[in-house]
């Protein structure tokens, strides 16, 4: 049984029902039967303890529902007000304060950040080029440390300047430049907790407190945090993070003192005010950040992504966006700039993202979005003898990869996780598994299979 909670507009039930039963992959195999499933076949798919959903539709939330349990042990029913970890999600929330101590005079985006950090410095590099605010929020600060796997319940938790020098306790290296500036987009959530040191020095206030007078209380998202640890009077409708076999985490939650990057508590209604403030801002509103600033942050600086915000589409399907992943929560935050259309999917599983991402192409079809629509493909047809050639044991930077052949295609396991392909020529495969790349395989002179790349993953087939 899974239990539901919501809180919905009396016109959109049918509309609920709809995105509920009409979950769907991102790839359809042309002449195969349409792949349809319900909310509640896919929680227990993918071993998500709970997701909960906000649907942004004519500038406005139009509703709000949530399913499953906070807690695998405790079976406590999850419901919209129920906390859930927004992990990245945190970054472009971080990027308005920020934006809005630019348009206050006390930041400036193209400034040497060195000159009014005062806790700590970045540490001084040989590009001849200095870090900036615009660099550090586009991710082209050439500055390292991708991600935070967060402080366990029984561990010391580093502060935020320690974690920059990578000093114990903390549990990620130091902070360095060691790309250009501007020169490159490379995720840093090490140049974001740059950034929350540098807004707590020139603001003279603990990080969490600047996030609440300067969004989160002006926004009313009353469900919110960038408290770490989360306080106690919260824990009780807080979502305990699982790991992908659908068990509990141990200590309930991750500790993130990365805060900017990483440590916002809150819930998909909360953070569809971000979204919904954030169009009525590129149309002109100057509630939250003015229009001028807005349209910058909206902006992209290299590659797809602009001042805290993933971006996709142009002119009126322009579309901003943001993923989250810390231990144990997988989130997701999608809006049109000039729509009033978009949604939030939190979930508290180490699986989620898969799960989110196919409610996110339902309520697409749903609302009648440009984005995120099933492809259909035709895969190439091949023997299961010649399958059989691709299958074996790979070698990867981070470990054995498994490549063996499932139905007409291939599956590869990796780091717990299983993958499938659908051939599209002898030596190129499509992924129909959400977050994977196509991949290339190679053959030497004599026609053996000797490795495949795809996306950041190379890997070397094993003798």
């Amino acid at each position: 049984m899974v239990l539901v909670a919501s809180a919905v507009c009396a016109q959109t039930p049918g509309a609920v029902a709809r995105v509920e039963a009409g979950l769907r992959p991102a790839v359809q195999i042309a002449g195969e039967p349409e792949a349809r499933w319900s909310i509640q076949e896919r929680l227990a798919h993918h071993k998500v303890a709970a997701v909960s959903v906000a649907v942004i539709s004519g500038g406005k939330v139009e509703w709000a529902k949530a399913y499953g349990v906070i807690d695998a042990t405790t079976g406590v029913a999850a419901n919209p007000d129920t906390l859930f970890q927004a992990a990245s999600i945190s970054k472009p929330v971080s990027a308005i304060a920020a934006l809005r101590m630019v348009a206050a005079g006390q930041l400036s985006l193209d400034e040497d950040v060195n000159v009014r950090l005062l806790s700590s410095k970045v540490p001084p590099h040989s590009f001849g080029k200095p870090v900036t605010l615009r660099g550090l929020l586009s991710h082209t600060a050439g500055t390292t440390v991708h991600g935070f796997p967060g402080y366990a319940a029984d561990a010391p938790v580093a502060t935020a300047v320690q974690v920059l020098a990578g000093e114990k306790p903390a549990n990620t290296a130091k902070v360095i430049v060691d790309i250009e500036p501007g020169s490159t987009w490379r995720y840093s959530g090490g140049g974001y907790t740059v950034m929350q040191v540098l807004m707590s020095d020139v603001a003279k206030k603990p990080f969490a407190a600047i996030l609440r007078e300067s969004v989160l209380d002006r926004l009313e998202m009353t469900r919110s945090t960038f408290e770490q640890p989360l306080p106690e009077s919260l824990h009780t409708n807080a979502a305990r993070a699982h790991g992908r076999d659908g068990k509990p985490i141990a200590g309930r939650w991750h500790t993130y003192p990365e805060q900017a990057a990483a440590a916002l508590w809150t819930t998909p209604t909360d953070l569809a005010k971000v979204l919904l403030a954030m169009q009525r801002a590129h149309a002109g509103e100057a509630k939250l950040l003015p229009t001028g600033l807005t349209r910058e942050m909206l902006t992209a600086v290299k590659g797809d992504y602009g001042l805290g915000w993933g971006l996709r589409g142009t002119g009126e399907n322009l579309a901003f966006s943001h993923g989250g992943a810390n231990a144990g929560f997988r989130c997701f935050a999608f809006a049109y700039a000039g729509k009033g259309k978009g949604a939030v999917v939190m979930t508290n599983s180490d699986s989620g993202d898969a799960l989110a991402s196919e409610i996110l192409r339902s309520i697409a079809a749903e609302y009648g979005w440009p984005d995120y629509k099933v492809e259909t493909r035709t895969p190439l047809s091949l023997s299961a003898e010649r399958l059989s050639a691709y299958a074996g044991e790979y070698q990867a930077p981070m470990g054995i990869v498994a490549v063996s052949v499932h139905g007409k295609g291939i599956r590869i396991e990796m780091g717990g996780r299983n993958f499938d392909f659908q051939p599209e020529s002898d030596t190129k495969f499509f992924p129909v598994t959400d977050g994977a790349p196509s991949l290339v395989f190679s053959r030497d002179a004599d026609g053996k299979i000797t490795g495949f790349a795809g996306g950041n993953l190379k890997a070397s087939r094993k003798e």
